[in-house]
Parts: C-alpha cells; structure tokens; sequence
C-alpha cells in the first residue's frame, strides 16, 4: 500500500490519529473538505483523491487492528464506513456530471428527480463486515418514472439517465490509476444477474424479487442494506425487503433449496484432497465447518421464520441476526453464542492472512473443534431431522 502510494508515509508520522479510525460524520467532512480544493473539472485529481482517502484511512484501521486497539468487529465498521463514505460522494460526483450532460429526469410529468437513486450494498458490504481487499456488490435502483426523459439539450430516457449513471459510479470506482483503483465492484447479483439490466426500478425490483427471484437471491437479500443515495429509495427498498423475506415459506422446499446450493458450493469452492485421500490446507470461507456453513444457517433460519418473528430480518450482519434468532427462541443461546464466537474468530484470521495479501486458508490442524462443532450444529438444523420444525 505505502509502496505504490509513498504520500501515505505521512500518516505514519501522525500517531494521534493513525491509531484512532474517525466515527462516519469525520469521514464524511475530510473527504468532502479534500474535494472542496478540487476543480470540478478536473476528474483524474477528483479519483486520485478518492483513492489517497481509501488508502490512508484503511492504513489507519490497519494499524489499529495489528496493535490490536480495535476488536474485529469494529475493523469491520471502519472497512464499511470507508466504503459507504466514499459511496456516497462517488453517486454525488456521478450525478452532477450526468446530469451536466443529459439534464435531470422525471419523476412524474410535472416533477423533477431529486436524486432518486440509491445503492444497495450486498455480500460483505451489505453485512457490515468488509474485509482488506473485499470488493464491493453493489445493485443500483431508481424510482423514477421509466416512461418519462430528462429536461436537457441532450435528452434521454430516464432508465438510459440511470443507467449511465450506474455505469459511471463503477467507472469512478474501479478504474484504475497510476495510485490504484479504491474498490473492485461486482454487479452480479442485480435481478436476472449478468444478463439483466445494470440498473432497474423499484417497481421491477419488487416485482422480480416476489416473481422471479430464487432462493438464493433472497439469501442475498438477508444481507443486503441500503448503502447510499437517495432516502426515499432508502425506504421503499427497506419495505421491498421487508416484504419479500417475511412471505410464509414451505419449510420443506426451503431447506432443500438452500442445502442443495450449499452442496453446488462445496463442489466447486471446497478444498479437494489429494490422491491418497488428504487435504492440504482448510480453506476458512468454503471447507465444511467454516464461515459459508455459519452464514447459510443463519440465511435459513432468518428466512425460516421471518413471517412469525420479523425482527430477525432487521439487521443484515451475521452477529446480530444470530441474536435476534436467540432472542426469538428460534436457536439455543449457547448455540447462537457459540456460533458467533467462531465466526468472530474466523474472520479474525481471515483479516491478518488479508493483511498480508494471503488466501484465508490455514493448515488442516487448525480450528479442528470449532469446524467440528459447526458441523455439529449444521447436521441438527440442516438435515432431514429438522424439516419438521
């Protein structure tokens, strides 16, 4: 990081502040006060300012985290504020130069759009748990009107308004500079995947995700959360998902959906052995018993019951939906509280191998206990044995 980027040298001289991450409100103003001092013209600074506040800020949590100031949940908040905060000034950026070129859109015939636009951050982003090095899945909504164009010289129908929008946010994003790109984005989970379109509109979201989508999709949707953009998308996604996850299930079908991708997962993901039947390493994420196992049984469990306990549904971080699921009644708490534990513990290794540009794999003697509990645990929710609960 200091290699390809030798101003952050800088921060290293600061030890007042290199050892204290900002809270979301100072990230916001320092980001904001370094782009005050940019033309607006001027784009290639713009970026490589983004990408200089990326980096100095994860330096920062870095360096906290390894002197060990900083509990892994509170590494994971600062990741995803970084994030969220260069977001939300990324979608302002990319707003004001789409709509230099194109004019505003409708969102009605008498009304222009404040915005309405927003950011919905899944995966690791959406759970409040970034890692060093996580990408970010992102899927874009709109809720303007899709039949109406913009008020410019060069007008364009809304959804081509949005769509270049979205386009340019990633182009802000992911392009890379002589400092580096700030995020990789995936854009893979947004209704109909790769082949649908790179933004939609609240109503074809809602319907896609009541009509169309698969389990697995509202398996990502446990984990997704508004990340930036305009509150009024904010609200209507937060109901759409509301909705969507509370609907009654079959228990049967549901279970069979979700262990069955987890067994697609393990097929292709899993750490295979070599010829003589031995495994070479444990990968964290993947191999039974490690953090996929966790996030799946929570996925089903929240989705399981959602109908009849909605506050296991409010949050979408691992930790608290496992105890809203406690709370409930719905999983023992030492169970729920065991389950936390090794994922904490985990992610935790799994940040330090981050840290050093290594894989989130360990040697097959680690975690023995922990991976056998969770699998433990995974055969007395997962298997035939609970379809009756």
């Amino acid at each position: 990081m200091i290699l390809g980027t030798p101003l952050l040298l800088d921060e290293l001289l600061h030890t007042e502040s290199l050892y204290s991450p900002p809270d979301i409100p100072t990230l916001r103003d320092e980001l904001r006060q370094m782009l005050l001092r940019i033309p607006d013209e001027d784009l290639e600074e713009q970026m490589d300012a983004l990408r200089y506040f990326k980096k100095a800020h994860v330096l920062r949590v870095a360096a906290s985290d390894l002197r060990e100031t900083l509990p892994l949940m509170k590494v994971s908040d600062y990741l995803t504020f970084i994030a969220e905060t260069l977001l939300e000034e990324v979608v302002d950026l990319a707003w004001r130069d789409t709509v230099r070129r194109y004019g505003v859109p409708r969102l009605d015939q008498d009304t222009l759009c404040d915005t309405h636009f927003g950011v919905i951050g899944y995966g690791k982003l959406g759970g409040i748990e970034l890692s060093y090095g996580s990408d970010l899945d992102l899927v874009f909504l709109h809720g303007a009107a899709i039949d109406l164009a913009t008020n410019g010289e060069n007008s364009i129908d809304n959804q081509v308004f949005f769509a270049r929008l979205s386009q340019r946010i990633i182009h802000l994003i992911n392009t890379r500079t002589a400092t580096g790109d700030i995020y990789e984005v995936d854009t893979r989970l947004r209704p109909s995947g790769g082949s649908g379109m790179m933004v939609s509109s609240l109503g074809a979201f809602e319907k896609y995700q009541h009509q169309e989508a698969w389990t697995w999709e509202h398996q990502a949707l446990v984990r997704a959360r508004f990340v930036a953009g305009c509150p009024a998308v904010r609200k209507a996604f937060d109901r759409v998902r509301r909705e969507v996850l509370c609907q009654p299930r079959e228990p049967e079908k549901l279970l069979n959906d979700v262990v069955d991708m987890r067994q697609k997962m393990r097929d292709n993901l899993a750490t295979k052995p070599d010829a003589s039947g031995v495994y070479s390493h444990f990968d964290l994420k993947q191999d039974p018993g490690g953090i996929v196992d966790i996030e799946f049984m929570v996925q089903y469990l929240a989705i399981r019951w959602a109908h009849e306990y909605p506050s296991v549904i409010r949050w979408s971080d691992n930790i608290r939906i496992l105890e809203s699921l406690a709370e409930a009644g719905l999983i023992s708490n030492d169970d729920a509280a065991q389950l936390c534990e090794i994922y904490r513990l985990l992610r935790s290794r799994g940040h330090r191998l981050a840290l050093q540009n290594l894989p989130s794999r360990v040697g097959c003697d680690e975690f023995e206990q922990e991976r056998a509990w969770v699998c433990d645990v995974w055969q007395r929710l997962m298997t035939l044995n609970s379809r009756s609960t």
